[in-house]
């Protein structure tokens, strides 16, 4: 569970489209992350999403009228109440509505009450979307200082395919963590990360690497990113997804291209992170075409590829923060520290294979932090997740 949304409280407004039914998944994705969720809908909306079921999952009433039962449902005290207003769907009446300032249902006259940020999720027919009126009553609304989640394309409830899809619930969810949660404590910050193995080739069909998965360098950019850092992620070959659109993604396969993409990128980074796998030694011949089984042996000559984290250890600045990463088999503490020296590292993590679950394209690690003066602080197994935020917060408390 993301701790972002930990306590957070969302207004969700629902209008009269069929894309409501994304609103039900999304309370539920929001709940589970720990959000309090309030639910304020158009009659519209009733037809397309139950409030029955809506009360259900967020476990508050849902409101619809102004007045219900001889008691006012005070729209003041809901716009005041939210950390932010989520409108998803908001069809194209209601935008337009809203751009002028019209107040003929609950949730427009709590949108107008509203002191917190709003963020809309449209959601419409494609000729309505493209229509010039809707245009210029989205960027009233940016112009008021609302956010926009664009819609998408595909399988529309006309029947015809084109824009004006609402955005998936996972996606909104990201958006949120993104646009509205985001945290401030690295905000300013450079940090460059590399994560992932390199892939030293044969031939065109083979290569040398590692089993790096990258599941650990891509967990510490993206808690990285949600501090507040400006983030570069130089990544070695990996199936792991890029959470964040914010995060500048720069892919690489072999150790030289990697130690170039470093030597761009670092000079203007304040905090650099070296969680990649790089290979140690590449063929010094690449052959150009598949090589055929000819003979029962195989002899390939390699040489060294260039030590990137020495490099930029020795090029450091007077500003920059150096994070190594050591993973050992043997006599390990000693080992990490003497990479930690002699590759003049401000800290170290030292990683183990001789814990089960830890390392290697495992989704849990045990890690220590060597200091310079070599004093350490011991994470015993966790998600990766978790040791990155670990990792980040002894960077926002050393940096």
């Amino acid at each position: 569970m993301n701790m972002l949304l930990q306590g957070k409280k969302i207004l969700l407004g629902l209008t009269g489209s069929i894309a409501a039914y994304k609103t039900i998944i999304l309370t539920r994705l929001l709940i589970k992350e720990g959000a309090e969720v309030k639910v304020v809908m158009t009659k519209a909306a009733t037809d397309f999403a139950s409030p029955l079921v809506l009360s259900t999952l967020s476990k508050n009433n849902v409101v619809v009228d102004i007045a219900s039962e001889n008691v006012w449902s005070n729209h003041v005290q809901l716009g005041r109440w939210a950390d932010v207003f989520l409108i998803a769907p908001a069809s194209c009446n209601t935008i337009a509505k809203m751009a002028n300032g019209i107040s003929d249902n609950m949730l427009l006259a709590t949108y107008l009450s509203a002191i917190c940020p709003v963020v809309v999720a449209p959601a419409m027919d494609e000729d309505m979307w493209h229509h010039p009126a809707t245009k210029r009553n989205l960027e009233t609304l940016i112009f008021f200082g609302n956010k926009i989640i664009t819609v998408k394309s595909g399988e529309l409830a006309s029947g015809l395919i084109g824009e004006g899809r609402m955005e998936e619930p996972e996606n909104i969810l990201t958006y949120l963590y993104e646009n509205i949660f985001r945290g401030s404590e690295l905000f300013g910050k450079k940090i460059l990360i590399t994560a992932g193995p390199t892939h030293e080739p044969i031939d065109p069909v083979r290569f040398i690497g590692n089993h790096s998965s990258g599941k650990m360098g891509y967990a510490i950019a993206n808690e990285a990113y949600m501090n507040g850092a400006h983030v570069t992620l130089i990544s070695g070959p990996t199936n792991q997804p890029l959470l964040y659109d914010g995060i500048k993604l720069i892919k690489v396969k072999t150790a030289a291209e990697m130690f170039e993409a470093c030597k761009v990128y670092s000079d203007a980074a304040d905090i650099i992170i070296m969680n990649a796998a790089v290979a140690d030694y590449t063929p010094l011949t690449v052959y150009p075409e598949k090589l055929k089984k000819k003979s029962d042996t195989l002899n390939i000559e390699l040489g060294k590829t260039t030590d990137i984290l020495k490099y930029l250890g020795e090029n450091k600045k007077d500003n920059q923060f150096i994070m190594g990463f050591a993973l050992e088999t043997n006599d390990e503490e000693n080992n990490a520290i003497l990479k930690l020296r002699n590759k003049h590292l401000d800290c170290i993590v030292l990683n183990s294979l001789q814990t089960k679950g830890a390392g290697f394209s495992n989704d849990t690690n045990e890690v220590t932090i060597i200091n310079k003066d070599e004093t350490k602080i011991y994470f015993t197994l966790q998600s990766k997740s978790a040791i990155a935020a670990h990792i980040v917060s002894y960077l926002i408390s050393n940096v």
